[in-house]
């Protein structure tokens, strides 16, 4: 048989198989849609000394926490960057020049505009071409600049006070690159600030999953950190010892631990957690900030009333996590082993343990904030497609069938398949996997009026959820067509050609610990039999038979895209381990891998066939409340969803080989009813609450740095107590109790015209 014959059967009769499924996974309802558990975080039957011992206390804390602008060094909270929708529609001071470009032309170079600049709609999109549909056109205009958010000074940390104050005292100056002239401006984070909302379910969390699905109670690396780290647990009257924390489904506690401490986002250098615990334990919580009375969460601390709203609540932050946490995390009372600042008084039990209270409470406070009443929530399905009909929400039947038109063109053109499950993204790996797995007795979720069983169907009529790769058995890893080459994948994450490769390696980066990120490459590792070399330890675990695209087929034929016999003896998958992975297989054909003696043959021989898609890959966005979180994209460059629709009409801004061959496919750019159409669609996926800030997306009074004085001309000096320091100007968020507040949250694209 011929090579390409054999090349048909290996390579593009898979292909076939995909289109056989191009239906794939339909947008799907939230409601009931269940939260990761996290094994030992609450208290249950085989958990009765569990770390969070009352719930509801644990997210009032969390929410105090986020909103808190003490919890910075120079008054930035987490909530200054997700205050709108859960991101941040900010417009002055927002230009990072490619801080994780390496471009050496252009990295840390201003080129869209200085800083301090205000953003207008001309700046965008921020990759122009002559033909917005055609990306053989003539490039107008390029950069590696990031529209991102403003965050601190940063400067040298040298303490804070215990009781007021907002800002820690640092040694500040002008940066070397965020600066006019001598005086210096806030650092730019270098990339855009994704929504918060809805991001309890992502498997792992931040643009590069660096945010590690296990917290360790520490930092954001899991179980990567190779160092003696651990929170302290008091075993007895007079002795503590440090334990190793594992919470899994915990990728949004790893976030949370991560910006306080970043020099970009809030943190003076040289901070650490324990000194943040000291500065916030005894203080009252948002002492600078108004709490509503009617806050969903915090109205039964606040010091508001009916007429008058006042700062703070009425407990301190050591009461609140008293009240949240096992008191085995915090009751010591004698001098520990818990280190201490430079200068005074050694570190308490509370404070060395601040970290993991920090994060699992910013967790639960944030698995709160779940937008499962939109539209496309809310309407009726039909019981065979299972498609919305859109019929008794107040739409006109030419609004109808334009929804009806753009979910067509949505599956259509395969957005289905990145775009997958309820969240709309195949990043949420455990939700999607438990909805597909059938469980006695059954399970439901979605709306009353049409409840979806647990299983095959569960994202669509005739098993959908394959064509995304979705099944049972929670993989991270898939092998993918990816611009006319297969190569393995980490599930959840794509490269769109939004940019140049270079301009942000993504998951093509390292950890702290020079490891890979990216779990496609911890999985050739595991074929090479390196098991040193796999840091998490869910990629062994990955299924080869549920991959989209075929491995290795037990064949003698010749491929060079797929490992046969003719490369070396294959094995089934999971003979390594003595337990098959052979069962409920996407294809059964696919249950062979390379043994470790084959795979080092191919690796050094030919390598393609062990190719892994990494550089410029990101994170999958959710798109619930779209049309509220711009600017769009990893680096912010598209300021409104037309411009997305145009990008993903002309088959991305950079063709580059790691580019999904999806985009590749897209063919909307000679139909503008087709465009308007998915337009109207994504706008179904906005719930009002959130559009309303109702509750739970209610929130204290934030007060958040936007840009500097006298941006025109001179900055004005005098920041901080230093003179090279731009004096900042704030955009004042106002508290919002749990009813919301009178006037809707605009889109980005309207508060650039403003």
């Amino acid at each position: 048989m011929s090579l390409n014959r054999n090349l048909f059967i290996f390579g593009f009769g898979v292909l076939v198989m995909e289109a056989g499924n191009a239906h794939g996974p339909l947008p799907m309802p939230l409601q009931d849609v269940p939260v990761p558990t996290v094994p030992g975080l609450l208290l249950d039957a085989t958990h009765p000394d569990p770390i969070v011992v009352n719930k509801e206390k644990a997210i009032a804390l969390g929410k105090a926490l986020f909103w808190d602008t003490n919890v910075g060094s120079d008054g930035m909270a987490c909530g200054s960057c997700h205050f709108h929708a859960g991101a941040d529609r900010r417009v002055q001071n927002q230009i990072n020049p490619g801080g994780k470009s390496h471009l050496s032309a252009t990295a840390q170079t201003f080129e869209l505009a200085a800083p301090d600049h205000k953003l207008n709609a001309d700046d965008f999109p921020t990759y122009r071409f002559d033909n917005p549909f055609d990306n053989t056109s003539s490039v107008l205009f390029s950069t590696d600049d990031v529209v991102s958010s403003s965050g601190t000074f940063s400067g040298q940390f040298t303490g804070a006070s215990k009781l007021t104050g907002m800002e820690d005292q640092c040694a500040r100056a002008a940066d070397p690159v965020f600066h006019l002239g001598s005086i210096g401006t806030r650092k730019v984070e270098p990339r855009n600030a994704p929504s918060v909302i809805n991001s309890i379910f992502n498997y792992r969390n931040f643009w590069d999953g660096r945010a590690n699905n296990v917290f360790n109670g520490v930092n954001n690396w899991g179980d990567r950190d190779p160092n003696p780290i651990g929170v302290w647990v008091k075993t007895g009257a007079r002795s503590v010892s440090k334990q190793r924390l594992h919470l899994t489904n915990s990728s949004l506690a790893s976030l949370s631990v991560a910006p306080p401490l970043n020099d970009a986002e809030m943190s003076c250098q040289q901070r650490d957690w324990p000194s943040i615990g000291r500065k916030l334990l005894l203080r009252q919580p948002l002492q600078n900030q108004q709490v509503h009375p009617q806050d969903s969460v915090l109205g039964a601390y606040s010091l508001s009333g009916a007429s008058e709203l006042k700062n703070g609540l009425n407990l301190t932050y050591r009461t609140m996590v008293q009240q949240a946490f096992n008191n085995k995390y915090w009751s010591y009372s004698g001098a520990g082993p818990f280190g201490a600042p430079s200068s005074g008084t050694p570190y308490n039990q509370m404070e060395a343990n601040f970290s993991m209270f920090f994060g699992i409470a910013l967790q639960m406070y944030q698995a709160t904030l779940v937008s499962d009443q939109a539209p496309i929530d809310l309407s009726p399905r039909d019981p065979a497609s299972m498609e919305p009909t859109w019929e008794g929400l107040g739409k006109s039947a030419a609004e109808i069938e334009q929804l009806k038109e753009g979910l067509n063109a949505f599956v259509s053109n395969h957005c289905n398949l990145c775009h997958a499950g309820p969240n709309l993204t195949t990043a949420t790996i455990d939700v999607n996997s438990t909805l597909v797995t059938a469980t006695t007795p059954a399970s439901y979720y979605g709306p009353s009026h049409f409840r979806i069983p647990y299983g095959a169907n569960a994202l669509g009529t005739g098993n959908g959820a394959a064509a995304a790769a979705i099944t049972p058995f929670k993989n991270v890893v898939d092998r993918r067509n990816l611009s006319g080459a297969f190569k393995l994948v980490d599930v959840g994450f794509a490269n769109t050609g939004v940019n140049d490769p270079l301009a942000d390696m993504a998951i093509g980066g390292v950890d702290d610990f020079n490891n890979p990120l990216s779990f496609a490459d911890q999985y050739v590792q595991y074929l090479l039999g390196n098991s040193s070399a796999i840091k998490d330890s869910v990629v062994a675990t990955t299924r080869a038979c549920d991959f989209t695209i075929g491995l290795a087929v037990n064949s003698t034929l010749v491929s060079s895209a797929t490992i046969t016999k003719a490369d070396g003896t294959l094995e089934i998958d999971g003979s390594r381990e003595g337990v098959l992975r052979d069962q409920n297989c996407l294809s059964a054909s696919r249950k062979y891998i390379p043994t470790v003696t084959t795979a080092n043959n191919v690796y050094v021989n030919k390598p393609t066939k062990l190719a892994t898609s990494t550089a410029g890959t990101f994170k999958i966005p959710g798109l619930r409340n779209i049309e509220l979180t711009g600017p769009y994209m990893h680096n912010g460059s598209m300021a409104t969803l037309e411009q997305v629709i145009e990008f993903y009409s002309r088959l991305g801004n950079f063709n580059n080989p790691n580019k999904d061959n999806l985009v590749n496919n897209i063919t909307l750019a000679g139909y503008p009813p087709a465009r308007d159409a998915i337009i109207a669609l994504l706008k179904s996926f906005t719930d009002e609450r959130v559009r309303y800030e109702k509750a739970p997306f209610d929130h204290p009074q934030i007060k958040v740095p936007h840009g500097h004085a006298d941006q025109f001309g001179a900055l004005n000096e005098g920041n901080f107590g230093s003179v090279n320091l731009a004096k900042d100007q704030y955009l004042e968020i106002p508290a919002v109790g749990a009813n919301g507040a009178d006037t809707p949250l605009p889109s980005f694209a309207d508060i650039l015209e403003q």
